[in-house]
């Protein structure tokens, strides 16, 4: 008796390949209802009919795409002066404490970037906190410098990241070839490391470009009107078509810079990586090794200690908005933050768990492609896909609009859109370290296939699993437009209230919300780090 007839069929009611077309099927479905609302912006754009075009070229319009580009340059080349020099510092320069000033230089990434303009915005100025400590008045801190400020000191950890890792994986030797040829270090650095790099540079570039553009908090409390602004604001003045053209606009904008990274990913013929010295510390800075660490300490002080300390002395001393009563935290807006995002992470898992082994275990075209439709969300700002869902909902299915109206159903389906895609990575990643012998061995001991998965690969997955439920649920937590858009009304969330609390000037009234999405960032980042550790 062969072993497909002793183990029988995969299912008791169907034949394997019939098993697999389901499968197959029930993957390609999810994906592409996640990302289906989407098109309807063109059904909403296509009914402006001749304006649009007199829309997108009015000089208004203009303006606004101007301003955001101009908001992306700067930022991207302010990540790489912060960026490049901490990588090389944390890897190939002789600090002290380079494994410390690694984890401090990371970290605020995992702070949502909102959060330090909302803290910029009050400490500076001539009343500010900063001014009364100094003696000096300071000026305020907003419009576009302020955005590029507060948007390069959280960003420009993708840089650090990415270009470190490169670092990390260069053949010192080649460096030290080059030296023996009487090259200086700086020559060295620029004929041999650098060209090396730049891949990775260029790669953290494109993240940071990608996260500046869709951003709205940031730009929003600084009072910058850029695309996701513009989008709002025609949003909320009943111009849907426009919002959806706009919306187009913006996504169109997004796939040029996915394509690039698309392209810079691909073309890494130019890299090379040693098994041998790899990120050795060539740079010994001799005396200069602890004024170099002044750099990594004022970008922490300004990226990490400035706001805590702000939300401190809000919480401690009070702040504008303690004394008024219009506006008054509770923690039910904590408890709805976390009842939402908990189910978000469920819902991802269930969604990403068929998608990601699918693709992980079916060699084809199409679970390749089944596997790739769901990071378009991922890559959609939160704006663009908010609008998106109530026009969705609102034209074609108003039965669903209503429910979300009534519950919490719309947010969950954003969140999981938005943020799914890294439940898909995490769980497909632990999924093809599975070894397949010992699936094939439970499938000879007379296991059904849902048998051995169920004994077999679902515990060897389950670190990635709750590692994506994790990440899924603590980036919900701090997702700002679409939960402002998408809430049921009387829904406040965290987020929302802190909206609020910046809309009407009363900063004091957010310490406690400020403070726990920080703890809640800071966590993001400890899981992070524990997959990477692992």
């Amino acid at each position: 008796m062969s072993v497909r007839e002793r183990v029988g069929p995969a299912s008791d009611f169907l034949p394997e390949d019939g098993v697999d077309a389901a499968y197959a099927a029930l993957a390609t479905l999810l994906a592409l209802v996640l990302v289906a609302p989407l098109a309807w912006l063109l059904v909403d754009a296509a009914g402006l009919g001749g304006e649009a075009l007199d829309f997108l070229v009015a000089s208004e319009t203009l303006a606004v795409l101007v301003r955001s580009v101009a908001l992306v340059a700067v930022v991207t080349v302010g990540g790489v002066a912060i960026g490049v020099p901490l990588a090389v510092l944390t890897v190939q320069a002789s600090i002290p404490f380079r494994r410390f000033w690694t984890v401090l230089i990371a970290l605020p990434l995992a702070v949502p970037s909102y959060l330090g303009a909302f803290a910029a915005i009050s400490a500076f100025g001539p009343s500010g906190p900063l001014s009364e400590a100094l003696g000096v008045p300071l000026p305020a801190l907003e419009g576009f410098v302020g955005a590029a400020v507060v948007l390069t000191l959280y960003t420009y950890p993708y840089i650090f990241l990415t270009t470190r890792a490169s670092l990390l994986s260069l053949d010192a030797s080649l460096v030290e070839a080059a030296r023996t040829l009487n090259c200086g270090r700086l020559a060295a650095f620029r004929r041999v490391t650098l060209p090396q790099i730049l891949p990775g540079i260029a790669a953290g570039a494109l993240l940071v470009a990608l996260y500046t553009l869709a951003d709205f908090g940031t730009p929003n409390f600084m009072n910058l009107e850029v695309y996701t602004q513009f989008i709002y604001s025609r949003h909320r003045a009943g111009m849907g078509g426009y919002a959806a053209l706009l919306s187009l606009q913006l996504l169109a904008v997004t796939g040029v810079i996915l394509a690039a990274e698309s392209a810079i990913g691909a073309d890494d013929s130019g890299a090379y990586a040693s098994r041998g010295n790899r990120g050795a510390a060539e740079l010994d800075l001799g005396a200069w090794r602890y004024p170099a660490m002044a750099l990594p300490a004022l970008v922490a002080a300004a990226a990490l200690a400035l706001p805590i300390g702000i939300f401190g002395f809000w919480l401690l001393r009070g702040g504008p908005g303690y004394e008024l009563a219009q506006l008054t935290f509770s923690w039910s807006y904590g408890w709805n933050s976390v009842k939402v995002s908990l189910l978000a992470a469920v819902a991802s898992i269930l969604v990403a768990l068929p998608i990601a082994l699918r693709s992980a275990t079916a060699d084809s075209k199409l679970s390749s492609v089944t596997a790739r439709i769901p990071y378009v969300g991922y890559a959609t700002p939160g704006i663009v896909l908010a609008i998106a869902l109530i026009a969705f909902t609102l034209e074609a299915a108003p039965p669903l609009y209503e429910l979300g109206r009534d519950t919490v159903a719309l947010v969950v389906f954003a969140y999981v859109v938005r943020f799914m895609p890294q439940a898909i990575g995490s769980i497909r990643t632990s999924t093809m370290q599975v070894d397949d012998r010992l699936v094939e061995a439970a499938r000879t001991l007379g296991r059904s296939r849902f048998g051995a998965f169920r004994a077999v690969t679902f515990p060897l997955i389950l670190p990635g699993i709750v590692t994506g439920a994790a990440l899924v649920f603590l980036t919900s937590m701090k997702e700002l437009p679409a939960t402002l858009l998408l809430r049921p009304f009387g829904f406040d969330t965290l987020v929302t209230f802190i909206w609020r609390a910046e809309e009407t000037g009363l900063y004091g009234q957010a310490a406690i919300p400020a403070f726990v999405l920080v703890v809640v960032s800071g966590l993001s980042m400890a899981v992070l780090l524990t997959q990477e550790d692992n």
